[in-house]
């Protein structure tokens, strides 16, 4: 026996036309769409006038600790969203060993907050997807992040790697994507990773390329010189002949207003050779990271502590101060720093908590100090897990690069902070409201394609991203009329609206647009034929702790 969805509007992930039917779920599979299938359910809900869907694909997640520290996941589970992919930026929590590690937790806490080394038990990719199976709200796949291999083979340090290095970091992404990594990561601005050069990018994507993965980058620069930074990841590809995803394919900052129309015929000439491109992108303008980031390169080199003494050192603080306020720092991606643009989103000091919604001019001016002199005040205290979010979007710039026909759907939402970028919350429903029904840039076919079966086909999920029989039953029933994202930059954590019922693997995580206690979520594995599916996992079978 089953649950029937009844009489709901199929819109199948397919980009194909909608139509009207009944999808039976049994387990945790679709076991029928069509007529004549409600003698087989034992619960029988009624979705006339709603949407029945593919559950969402997020490309670009956060949520690699999240998932773990607050199994409710109402963030992403109440859009919708189905599966994440993980690992992002190239600096994640595997493969590490006990020296990475500690440095790893700090530098990236702004991110993904810090629950302490106890929490973190596992040390490889295989036995973080194992932790992953014990209990999640959705999916989860996993790339291997380019910048905490650099750091277990490398370091810290800005260097090139030699040749034997090289070789030795191929060796453990083919190890994470032997334990089930669909692919490799990097984090271009964010050390280590920016230390790396395009021969080096070339030869690890070789080695992903040959086991069927992709390589997400966050590149080089979406400022200055994005252009250019773009450029550099499609030769990568093509010279290695990796699968290409662009991380958060923005084109923000000054010096890239109304410029997409030059990114998409970069990509499309690309695609013209052959190379194999997708993206994603996230529907709001700013932009969000770590205060950290915007610190130059070599500022960085050795890790948190290093910076540290660099910030205490006068020498280098005017060094420092150059690059940020005259040259244009690569961590601030060759721009000035605007420092009216740059605001708080979070803290982990809680003395800080009143800087949080408030930019780094206004904190300056405020107590009557320089903005440089502030920045540099609150990244020692707060032991640079300071987040922020920055302004600087084009709206022309973002409706052009989602219409691409290669483009995906993808948060970059980070869950930490008192005040997140709203995206962690609302960017699947901002899609479907925002801009296909109130803007009409998409069909909702065309929309719904772009946040399932196209990222399915990504991902080589041959199971999910479709309403089909046979498939996982990964579903989201929404209202077309009224689904909508209420989550604000003043008041992030908020429900969407308009999504009543979301399943994970054929259980409800949403159930009346409450929240139950369902963990069906699972590691999704890639396989030795390139494939990705779950592993084994009990079906259904977990709940969080009451």
């Amino acid at each position: 026996m089953g649950t029937l969805l009844r009489g709901g509007t199929v819109v199948d992930g397919t980009g194909g036309p909608r139509y009207t039917a009944d999808v039976l779920v049994e387990g945790d599979r679709i076991a029928a769409v069509g007529p004549d299938a409600a003698g087989r359910a034992d619960r029988v809900v009624d979705v006339a006038g709603l949407v029945v869907a593919p559950g969402f694909v997020d490309m670009h997640a956060h949520s690699d600790l999240r998932l773990l520290t607050e199994p409710a996941h109402l963030a992403k589970v109440s859009q919708g969203v189905t599966t994440e992919v993980l690992g992002q930026d190239g600096l994640s929590y595997a493969p590490v060993d006990d020296a990475v590690l500690p440095v790893l937790r700090r530098a990236i806490a702004g991110w993904n907050g810090d629950p302490g080394a106890d929490f973190l038990t596992w040390r490889t990719v295989a036995e973080y997807l194992d932790r992953l199976d014990e209990g999640i709200a959705g999916n989860a796949a996993y790339l291997v992040p380019h910048g905490t291999v650099r750091a277990l083979v490398c370091g810290w340090d800005d260097r090139p790697a030699t040749q034997a290095e090289i070789a030795r970091m191929a060796d453990v992404v083919r190890t994470g994507m032997a334990q089930g990594a669909v692919g490799l990561s990097a984090g271009l601005t964010y050390t280590p990773g920016m230390y790396a050069d395009g021969a080096e990018l070339a030869a690890l994507c070789a080695a992903v390329g040959e086991l069927g993965g992709f390589f997400s980058p966050h590149h080089r620069s979406y400022g200055a010189g994005a252009l250019e930074a773009y450029a550099e990841m499609v030769d990568v590809a093509e010279r290695s002949g990796c699968a290409l995803h662009l991380a958060h394919a923005t084109l923000n900052f000054g010096p890239n207003k109304g410029r997409a129309g030059e990114l998409i015929a970069l990509l499309d000439a690309a695609v013209a050779r052959g190379v194999d491109i997708t993206l994603d992108t996230y529907p709001y303008l700013p932009g969000a990271t770590t205060l950290s980031a915007i610190l130059p390169s070599w500022c960085q080199s050795g890790g948190v502590d290093a910076a540290r003494e660099r910030l205490r050192d006068p020498a280098a603080l005017a060094r420092i101060r150059e690059d940020l306020e005259v040259h244009g720092s690569d961590g601030c991606h060759g721009v000035v720093a605007e420092w009216e643009t740059i605001e708080i989103s979070g803290v982990t000091n809680p003395e800080l908590a009143g800087l949080v919604g408030r930019t780094i001019a206004d904190i300056a001016a405020a107590a009557g100090r320089d903005p440089f002199d502030t920045c540099v005040d609150v990244l020692l205290r707060d032991d640079f897990g300071t987040g922020i979010l920055q302004h600087v979007g084009h709206e022309e710039n973002v409706r052009a690069i989602m219409r691409h026909p290669r483009h995906t759907g993808g948060s970059d939402g980070l869950l930490v902070g008192a005040k997140p970028h709203p995206r962690a919350w609302g960017t699947f429903p901002r899609y479907l409201g925002h801009y296909c029904r109130e803007l009409g840039l998409f069909s909702l076919e065309e929309c719904v394609h772009h946040l399932t079966g196209r990222a399915a086909d990504r991902l080589r999920l041959a199971d999910r991203g479709r309403v089909r029989p046979g498939l996982a039953a990964d579903l989201v029933v929404f209202d077309p009329d009224t689904v909508t994202d209420t989550a604000t930059f003043a008041e992030p954590a908020q429900q969407a609206a308009g999504i009543p019922y979301v399943l994970v693997n054929g259980a409800f995580a949403i159930d009346g647009g409450e929240r139950t206690a369902a963990l069906a979520g699972r590691a999704l594995r890639r396989r030795a034929d390139g494939r990705t599916a779950p592993g084994t996992h009990p079906t259904g079978g977990h709940r969080w702790p009451s």
